[in-house]
């Protein structure tokens, strides 16, 4: 067994080409995820008219969400158990296949199926893709690839919804999705014999089976519940309710066959090693307060100050680029000083107070003042991501980085879709009720809403910043270059 504090690994046989290689098609894999989370939203109407059904238009979201979230553990184990190129691929063609059926859908239920289809591949790109960069460089190193990593989150969700307004607008709804073929299959092209060099790390495992099928009902139905409620359902309707009492019930029967299993799906050591429980949630949660305001943000903007679409849009621009620039910056100084934690701990802090600041300004903040405040809230959360994931990674067994990062990611997703709904709930439900349709009736919101949702943002990072503070500060595995600081 290897011990994750020892000597490093010896190092792939592979040239500067063929990393290079690799990480293109990496940052490929997870601009595609990415980019398919966000770029149907300003198209959603134009499809509603076409296919000729505007009611269930959330399926088109809500399914690939879905399938996403609920199969990213399992590629952490195939990729574990059966080798990294092998899953990787797997994952690509899926998502290629369900492009495909999305973009040839003659009616709406039948594109919600399809786009199931695509985030069972979409799934497993995001979590493949950081353990195949974790292969191919040392936990060292690694930390300047994950804040390219960010860039490529940044740039989807900027890009994502321009890109589906211009194809719905200009071209054709369908081109949403046949733009992933070509971008597919370069992807394929680049990775498909650069991964054969690869060294392999997978045991001989079996697949919890009863684990997996639980893992994927839990995290279906209680996604279900974050999607439907205070939407299609009242939170406190029976259907929302129900929904959550069975998803609560699943989640304990799978804690307990994890806790029981000879070779559970999620490993108990994993989960109890005090490093990737840190890393995961303090990340998972920088990851939820960051997905809520951009969505949050917006609607905010519009509502209660009175910004156009187009005003709204830059005005959102300081909160897209503090994410990546502070996890560039948090990444680079990683390879360079021993004390990693340092950066990402003072700009957690300052992203707390410009938060706070902005949640007791909330609707009487000049423009400006609202974009700087913005701008440090998202640097410090940027910070603490690719110093996260890199930790996590630092600290497993090398037969468990794919289980261990895709459960990372998990997390996050999961916990930012759960952010989201409650943003959500409390903006748009909160002041007696007021809801989507209310929402289009009187075309405002209370401010004060907003704040309390900026307030709920803010106690949510002190909370990363605490689990963060006493995360265990371990040396990275790999040689540490000349001049390498405290």
């Amino acid at each position: 067994m290897t011990d994750p504090t020892g000597p490093a690994p010896v190092r792939p046989q592979l040239g500067p080409a063929d990393i290079r290689s690799i990480f293109v098609g990496m940052m490929l894999a997870m601009f595609l995820s990415a980019l398919d989370a966000t770029i149907v939203a300003t198209a959603m109407p134009t499809i509603g008219r076409d296919l000729g059904d505007a009611r269930h238009l959330p399926w088109i979201v809500t399914a690939y969400l879905l399938a996403s979230t609920a199969v990213t553990p399992l590629y952490g184990k195939f990729a574990d158990m059966r080798g990294r190129r092998g899953t990787m691929l797997f994952a690509i063609g899926l998502f290629i296949l369900g492009s495909i059926a999305c973009a040839l859908a003659p009616s709406l239920p039948l594109l919600a199926l399809a786009r199931g289809l695509q985030g069972l591949g979409g799934g497993g790109l995001m979590a493949l893709a950081q353990t195949i960069i974790a292969d191919v460089v040392t936990p060292r190193e690694r930390g300047r690839y994950q804040a390219y990593f960010s860039g490529v989150f940044a740039g989807a969700s900027v890009l994502g919804p321009v890109l589906g307004g211009f194809f719905a607008q200009m071209l054709h709804w369908s081109w949403i999705f046949w733009i992933n073929l070509p971008l597919g299959l370069v992807t394929f092209w680049l990775i498909n014999g650069r991964l054969k060099m690869l060294p392999r790390h997978d045991r001989r495992h079996r697949l919890d089976l009863p684990g997996a099928i639980l893992l994927v009902c839990a995290t279906t139905t209680l996604m279900l519940v974050v999607n439907w409620g205070g939407h299609a359902y009242p939170w406190l309707s029976v259907q929302v309710l129900g929904l959550a009492g069975v998803s609560l019930a699943v989640w304990a029967a799978f804690f307990f066959r994890i806790s029981t299993a000879g070779e559970p799906l999620i490993p108990i050591a994993v989960l109890a090693d005090p490093i990737v429980a840190a890393a995961t949630f303090s990340g998972a949660i920088c990851v939820g307060v960051n997905m809520g305001l951009a969505i949050m943000m917006p609607i905010f903007f519009e509502t209660s100050l009175g910004f156009s679409a187009r005003q709204s849009g830059l005005a959102l621009i300081p909160l897209m680029i503090g994410v990546p620039l502070g996890a560039a910056i948090s990444g680079r100084r990683m390879a360079a000083v021993a004390r990693y934690k340092r950066l990402p701990v003072v700009a957690l802090s300052v992203s707390i107070l410009a938060l706070a600041c902005f949640a007791a300004l909330a609707g009487s903040a000049p423009f400006w003042l609202c974009a700087i405040l913005l701008f440090f809230t998202a640097f410090g959360m940027g910070t603490v991501m690719p110093v996260a994931t890199v930790a996590m990674q630092n600290a497993v067994l090398l037969h468990h980085l794919g289980t261990a990062t895709a459960t990372m990611n998990f997390v996050r997703q999961l916990f930012g879709a759960i952010t989201v709904a409650i943003f959500g709930a409390i903006a748009l439900g909160g002041g007696g009720g007021l809801g989507i349709e209310a929402l289009e009736t009187h075309g405002t919101v209370d401010p004060g809403l907003f704040r309390v949702v900026f307030v709920l943002a803010v106690v949510l990072l002190c909370v990363a910043y605490a689990i963060f503070w006493v995360m265990e500060e371990r040396p990275l595995r790999g040689r540490a270059p000349a001049g390498t600081k405290e």
